[in-house]
């Protein structure tokens, strides 16, 4: 049984994807193994195929398990705090999210690829951070802000100060101040 059913291989699922992560920083999705996959997690492929059945399988899963890490690391940043400092505290995570992001070095092994993902990406991502808007039009502030994330995400080049000061213009903020 896998995590989605509640199973006692959730340990081991976590480790896959833990390790898809580490092969994928290095290969990129094109050159993907579930074979490379097992070595890095430490198993068989046998128990690799157990749990995903098909590259396709372990890619959605390994999507799914992305966003569930973003949302938890959302939650923890926002815990206890309201209006502009929640917004200020989600726009931190996305600088030291993106500064420690290893698989950005995708956007070099396969640009198509990353491309066609950020157009399942950027719904999601703004979804996630309407809720947390205190001002303004939330579609349009988390629009600006996720869009610009991405643009940094594919291009980079800015410091982390500047990232994040851009962030904050996008969504109205100075600092961890009130709204502007």
């Amino acid at each position: 049984m896998d995590s989605t059913s509640g199973g006692r291989d959730t340990g081991t699922r976590t480790r896959i994807l833990r390790a898809t992560y580490e092969v994928l920083s290095r290969t990129g999705y094109g050159k993907l193994s579930l074979s490379d996959v097992a070595t890095q997690a430490k198993i068989s492929r046998p128990t690799l195929y157990r749990l995903f059945s098909s590259k396709e399988d372990l890619l959605a899963a390994f999507g799914e398990y992305e966003l569930r890490n973003v949302e938890a690391g959302l939650r923890r940043v926002v815990a206890g705090l309201t209006g502009a400092e929640r917004l200020d505290a989600v726009l931190r995570f996305i600088v030291e999210s993106q500064s420690s992001y290893r698989l950005s070095s995708l956007v070099q092994i396969e640009p198509d690829h990353v491309l066609s993902q950020m157009n399942r990406v950027v719904p999601m991502m703004r979804a996630l951070l309407e809720p947390l808007v205190p001002h303004g039009d939330p579609v349009v502030v988390a629009g600006a802000v996720v869009r610009l994330a991405v643009s940094h995400y594919l291009v980079g080049a800015d410091d982390q100060a500047e990232f994040l000061a851009q962030l904050r213009l996008a969504a109205g903020i100075s600092g961890s101040d009130q709204p502007s």
